[in-house]
């Protein structure tokens, strides 16, 4: 029984669909698997093996990981020209907020923990 909540018409190239490419297929997860993989591995590369100086590395680590974000969005995500732009503007701007929140976060740890905890301020031992 094939009715609209059935499994055969929800899954990509399914009857609902009339066999044409919608949401996903295998192939594209696999493609994003394999290109998030390559650009996680480039930039550990880089600095584990000290191949570029640090001037160098850090905006190429950047530049990768905003490739990798847009990789996320497209393959896994489907935020594409075929999908409704209400929700790719939302999960857009949800991602921007979710990645704010991280690095301003993060920033203002780091920044309290070195103010906090300078050598001078170490109890002695």
């Amino acid at each position: 029984m094939e009715g609209p909540g059935s499994f055969a018409a929800a899954a990509p190239g399914g009857a609902a669909s009339g066999g044409a490419a919608s949401h996903a297929s295998v192939r594209t997860y696999v493609t994003g698997f394999v290109l998030s993989i390559i650009l996680t591995g480039v930039p550990f590369g880089l600095v584990m093996s000290g191949a570029l100086a640090a001037a160098i590395a850090i905006p190429v680590a950047i530049g990768l990981g905003i490739a990798q974000m847009i990789v996320h969005l497209v393959y896994f995500l489907h935020m594409n020209r075929e999908s409704s732009r209400t929700w790719n503007m939302a999960a857009l701007v949800f991602a921007v907020i979710i990645v704010s929140i991280l690095v301003v976060g993060s920033l203002w740890i780091m920044a309290h923990m070195d103010a906090n905890m300078m050598p001078g301020m170490m109890p002695a031992e």
